[in-house]
């Protein structure tokens, strides 16, 4: 059974005659006759009642009336819903962030949402080393990340350089201190993120080039909890700016200047290569590069080279 097959069943039906149908079809009668048989044969059953001069359905036909219109209707609304999602008057943006780089999509996603409030986003949260093999797996559109995949697979537009951020309790004896080295901090206890990345091997292999002990002393599951519990007046923390900048113009946290530890990031968006972005992810794409071109640093658009 298909769709065509019940457009010309349709027309019969409502015209109550074959010849009327292929007219409205702009059809010959035996073309319109012959997709009759046709769906007779897949469906089993005599939709029209041969014997009547009025083009009558058979109890099979006013069956396969009532689906047929729920149908065609059906496929009228998603052709509608397509045409929308063209437009970016509606759909959906998949992304997948960590913790820490949902922070940039903030911004992004407010402009965004402004302007397209019909695209509903959702920000799936994940280990930032995972997102690549998702984007492979077409799980997401698109990837926020703090470093470069494979090139020859994907797309990376660098948004955002962050920085690493050494903080402390306003109440710390360090916090009036104009800047520190990393051989003052072998004494602190350091409130550390327990999860395992690029960044936090850098510290450690920052401190041991310097010869100066790191004590992680405490290890909590998201910056949030350790923002919180720096600000508390526990210990102090190396975060990335990006996370603690409210807080920072708030005066709830200290950041101190570290020459040794001036660590930069830069935040990326990615795809994958091959990818036919929707309508949807083009927008946010633009919304991302206008914000960069209106805030200026740290927002920036650089698509990088695959070279």
């Amino acid at each position: 059974m298909e769709l065509n097959q019940l457009e010309t069943f349709l027309a019969v039906a409502e015209e109550k005659s074959f010849s009327r149908a292929a007219v409205r079809l702009h059809r010959t009668q035996p073309a319109v006759s012959q997709v009759i048989r046709k769906l007779e044969a897949s469906v089993g059953e005599t939709l029209f009642d041969r014997a009547a001069r009025d083009g009558s359905l058979t109890a099979s036909g006013v069956l396969l009336r009532d689906y047929a219109l729920r149908l065609l209707a059906l496929r009228r609304e998603a052709t509608s819903a397509l045409d929308e999602l063209k437009s970016v008057e509606r759909g959906r943006l998949q992304l997948a962030a960590n913790e820490y780089t949902c922070m940039y999509l903030l911004p992004a996603i407010d402009r965004f949402r402004r302007e397209f409030p019909h695209v509903s986003v959702a920000v799936h949260r994940m280990l930032a080393s995972r997102i690549p093999e998702e984007l492979a797996l077409r799980t997401f559109e698109l990837g926020m990340i703090s470093f470069r995949p494979d090139p020859a697979h994907f797309r990376t537009i660098a948004v955002y350089a962050d920085s690493l951020a050494f903080i402390v309790s306003p109440r710390h004896a360090l916090a009036k201190k104009a800047r520190v080295s990393i051989t003052d901090l072998g004494e602190e206890l350091f409130v550390a993120h327990n999860v395992t990345s690029p960044l936090r091997q850098k510290v450690i292999e920052t401190f041991q080039r310097y010869r100066t002990p790191l004590n992680m002393g405490v290890e909590l599951p998201t910056i949030e909890a350790i923002k919180r519990f720096v600000a508390m007046g526990n210990g102090v923390a190396l975060v990335p700016h990006l996370t603690v900048a409210r807080e920072l113009e708030s005066g709830d946290l200290v950041r101190i200047p570290v020459d040794e530890l001036e660590l930069r990031r830069v935040l990326r968006l990615v795809h994958r290569r091959q990818a036919a972005l929707s309508s949807a992810a083009r927008a946010f794409l633009r919304t991302v590069r206008a914000l960069a071109q209106e805030q200026g640093a740290p927002f920036y658009y650089h698509v990088e080279r695959a070279g």
